[in-house]
């Protein structure tokens, strides 16, 4: 970089690192450049990601994801990575084209950590989630042309001492969702299962356990859905968000709740009921 292009960039003071790059290197940014329409056949073949599962505990938020990826009707990769941590008090999962997704959360943990650092303090929670949705909005037209990303994000509010879920769609939001939340290819099957199982001010392992179960339920009907695959050792990716901050649960203790709720499969395959009471 030649000497008289280093004041115009050191002199970029903005907070939000998206929109530096935006205007410093757009070409950075998440997306394909070029891809215009025909390109169906490679958008059709590129990995997806799919089911991730959000619930609101009684000390914060739990996000699970399953670990499965697909291109076209292949199962990809068996072992793929949806769930992340975006700073100390919020998490961020993906569904939809991998790839691009993963670049969204890469840049949408610098973008945070760019803030904290301008402005001497965190985004609120709110904050975080507005700032997703700038960024999804910005991929609009790749979404047009089928490289669509749809996060899940969630996290625990320091003002409030809550755990909040936030939803997105392809032009942004965000959208506040209460109590628990699913997106991706099983979400369907996922939400149908949380209805059942999900109680207010959950103790967090009965959220980690409601959690697994949902996403078995999904994996049961959706093929893009990848279950506990217990010979291979590879299980849902749970993280918690509490006042303590972020946690990822070991996969020793992801295990225990997959191996649970694979045992219970044995004696009920369709998964718990919710026993109905009269007044």
């Amino acid at each position: 970089m030649g000497s008289q292009g280093v004041p115009g960039f050191m002199g970029r003071t903005t907070p939000s690192f998206a929109d530096f790059l935006a205007q410093y290197s757009p070409g950075l940014l998440p997306g394909v450049p070029g891809l215009s329409g025909g390109g169906g056949d490679i958008v059709e073949s590129l990995p997806h990601a799919t089911t991730l599962v959000g619930t609101v505990s009684d000390d914060g938020v739990v996000m699970a994801g399953d670990r499965r990826s697909t291109a076209g009707s292949m199962i990809h990769k068996r072992d793929v990575e949806k769930v992340f941590r975006s700073d100390e008090y919020s998490a961020v999962g993906i569904a939809g084209v991998a790839s691009v997704g993963l670049e969204f959360v890469r840049l949408f943990q610098v973008e945070l950590e760019h803030y904290e650092k301008m402005e001497g303090r965190p985004l609120s929670l709110e904050g975080k989630a507005n700032r997703l949705a700038t960024m999804i909005r910005g991929n609009l037209m790749g979404a047009m042309q089928g490289l669509a990303v749809v996060p899940l994000f969630a996290g625990y509010d320091e003002d409030t001492g809550q755990g909040r879920i936030f939803s997105y769609d392809v032009a942004g939001g965000p959208y506040e969702e209460h109590r628990f939340y699913s997106i991706g290819s099983g979400s369907v099957f996922a939400r149908g299962a949380l209805k059942k199982l999900y109680v207010d001010n959950m103790p967090i392992r009965d959220a980690i356990l409601a959690s697994v179960q949902a996403l078995y339920d999904a994996a049961d009907d959706d093929s893009a859905t990848g279950g506990p695959d217990l010979p291979r050792r590879i299980y849902p990716v749970i993280v918690t968000v509490t006042a303590d901050g972020f946690r990822r649960l070991s996969d020793t203790e992801a295990e225990e709740y997959a191996r649970q709720v694979v045992d219970s499969r044995s004696l009920a395959p369709d998964g718990p009921t919710a026993p109905l009471r009269s007044n």
